[in-house]
């Protein structure tokens, strides 16, 4: 089977068998083509490539491109998911990453915005304008709900339950999940769907909640430059993007007591573990609780 061949394979494999978002599958055939084309300048290619050869990789990536060890956990994860289905696919294949240790990711705090910083965001932007009021609308939603940017873009209109103050999310692995809406949320949710999204249609139509000025999908790339012209004129000096938002929301909430159980509902994670990184706040609350009250502190 020739390598092109079998990545596509591969790449239907976790459409369908795994049903993984069109992000996950990108990011899993993004690595696997980096793999290829360090293979290829080594005179070899992904059929036949040895341990070694993933390890030369995963060296390369580090040492030449300065990747940090959850990129390199990532690629080595995509490059083992890959030969784990061609070993069961043909058999007689060898998965030459068995045998290599999965780099230590060391889990630190991600970057969030104090709620002084989230206040001067949002304030900032105007209601009066379509587009900064739509901007806004998806802005709200990223924080209050803690949504993942590629589940805000791919919201449609009918995933809001205003009655009973919810969103249904399709989240990784098409995994649903209903995250409530708070008041602000659902009032600018309201304000953009009356008073921009008609506008910025026009005579179009769209299931999308969220409408670009072409009228097709709001896409992710465009959040993301839209988050960092706000953000510019705040005067923040944070490198802000769409997932601080969700990490934002995570810390407040555990910040005001919300228990990691719960928050882990909300966020979409499957495993717990993903979740303990906001342990960290917990771990500061204790510290300064301890620092202010007891005697010997």
């Amino acid at each position: 089977m020739k390598e092109i061949q079998a990545i596509k394979r591969f790449k239907r494999f976790l459409q369908i068998e795994k049903g993984l978002s069109q992000n996950s599958i990108y990011s899993y055939t993004y690595d696997l083509k980096k793999f290829c084309e360090f293979l290829a300048r080594c005179n070899k290619d992904i059929m036949s490539a040895t341990k070694e050869d993933v390890q030369k990789f995963l060296s390369f990536e580090k040492n030449k491109k300065h990747n940090s060890s959850r990129t390199l956990a990532r690629s080595l994860a995509a490059i083992r998911q890959f030969y784990n289905f061609m070993s069961v696919t043909l058999g007689d294949i060898e998965n030459p990453t068995i045998k290599i240790e999965t780099p230590q990711i060391e889990k630190t705090l991600p970057d969030y915005l104090s709620q002084e910083e989230i206040d001067k965001l949002f304030a900032t932007i105007s209601e009066s304008d379509i587009y900064e009021l739509r901007d806004k609308t998806i802005f709200e939603l990223l924080y209050s709900c803690g949504l993942r940017i590629s589940e805000a873009v791919e919201l449609l209109a009918s995933d809001v339950d205003f009655d009973n103050r919810f969103l249904k999310i399709k989240g990784k692995g098409n995994k649903e999940r209903l995250v409530p809406v708070g008041k602000e949320a659902l009032r600018l949710l309201k304000k953009y769907i009356k008073e921009s999204r008609l506008e910025i249609l026009g005579t179009r139509s769209s299931d999308f909640l969220f409408i670009s000025k072409k009228g097709s999908m709001l896409n992710r790339r465009s959040v993301w430059r839209l988050l960092k012209g706000h953000v510019e004129r705040t005067g923040i000096n944070k490198n802000i993007t769409p997932h601080t938002l969700r990490h934002s929301f995570a810390t407040h909430l555990i910040e005001r007591g919300a228990d990691l159980r719960t928050v882990q509902e909300l966020l979409g994670h499957t495993d717990i573990s993903t979740t303990q990184v906001y342990t960290h706040v917990v771990s500061k609350q204790l510290k300064d609780i301890h620092k202010k009250f007891h005697p010997k502190a």
